[in-house]
């Protein structure tokens, strides 16, 4: 079920500089531009929300499509929902509601203008999730043929264990944010019992989507550049100094491989065996092909290691 795609691309700044609720020109000229780059690049897997940009980003695609008529064929497309905003009071909350489910593919599908979605994914944990609802309007969607595969994201082993114990259709699909600065589900299987690093309920988040088919996305791959460009995460001296020590050895094995310091980011999630599935959040079409050339990238063990252990800022049981 798309297992041969390595690499997706992310909408998420699709329209996202405009500080209005439309979209103009300019962004959807600087979408077609990335989406036709990923495309050449042989990346045809597309991530979106129905809350990125409010909404601007799936109308962004949905322009595209319009415009182009044997888009729709060539990507699979995926979008999440969940994730309400409350324009009142400019807060975010959930809704994993039946009708609110229902509700946001329907629109959805309208913005984007296409039939289907291939991948629906509760876009969070909802406190206030019942099961038996999302149940229900997951049988409905895949019934109607709106939604063909599903999944969630940022959901731990057991908010997945109660979902499918409800669920008649599959959860295909866990998107997480994991990149070499985002290493928890990684740590406390390193640290073994002397030490718990992973978020509360998380431990083991990796190993159960294995066990039960459930192919990890990661977001953020590329940490908003902050290992590759001038962004920083934090004013914060110590952070900072570590920073700059992984940045170091980055670079240093960059060229060891004769390739971009974003490559090797992209590369070092490839080299997981559970075929981790990175996604993209770039529209620059020179950072998107600098990445994408991490597929062809033979990152040797001792390397993925180093790179890690100075990530981590700590040496290896």
């Amino acid at each position: 079920m798309y297992e041969n795609h390595q690499i997706a691309f992310g909408t998420a700044s699709f329209g996202d500089q405009n500080s209005t609720n439309s979209y103009c020109q300019d962004d959807i000229k600087e979408a077609q531009l990335a989406l036709e780059t990923v495309i050449e690049l042989n990346i045809n897997y597309i991530d979106t929300a129905d809350i990125y940009g409010k909404g601007r980003s799936e109308n962004i695609i949905g322009e595209l499509i319009k415009n182009q008529k044997k888009l729709r064929d060539q990507i699979v497309l995926q979008s999440k929902c969940g994730i309400k905003f409350s324009e009142e009071n400019q807060n975010l909350y959930y809704d994993t509601s039946k009708d609110h489910i229902i509700c946001a593919v329907e629109q959805s599908l309208s913005r984007m203008n296409t039939d289907r979605l291939d991948f629906l994914l509760l876009h969070r944990p909802d406190p206030l999730m019942d099961p038996e609802e999302v149940s229900k309007a997951f049988e409905q969607l895949h019934f109607q043929g709106k939604v063909l595969h599903f999944g969630v994201s940022n959901f731990t082993p057991n908010q997945i264990k109660i979902l499918k114990k409800f669920l008649t259709v599959p959860i295909v699909v866990n998107q997480i944010q994991f990149s070499l600065l985002h290493t928890v589900l990684l740590d406390a299987g390193i640290e073994g019992f002397h030490e718990t690093i992973n978020p509360h309920g998380a431990q083991g988040t990796l190993e159960y989507c294995k066990i039960n088919n459930i192919r990890i996305q990661a977001w953020s791959p590329l940490k908003r550049g902050v290992l590759t460009g001038n962004n920083m995460i934090q004013d914060d001296l110590i952070f900072d100094s570590q920073l700059n020590k992984t940045k170091m050895v980055l670079y240093k094995t960059s060229k060891q491989y004769n390739t971009s310091p974003e490559a090797l980011l992209i590369a070092w999630i490839l080299k997981h065996p559970y075929k981790i599935l990175p996604i993209l959040g770039s529209t620059d079409p020179e950072t998107l092909k600098a990445c994408a050339a991490a597929r062809e990238i033979n990152l040797l063990r001792e390397d993925w290691f180093n790179l890690y252990r100075v990530a981590r800022n700590k040496d290896f049981p």
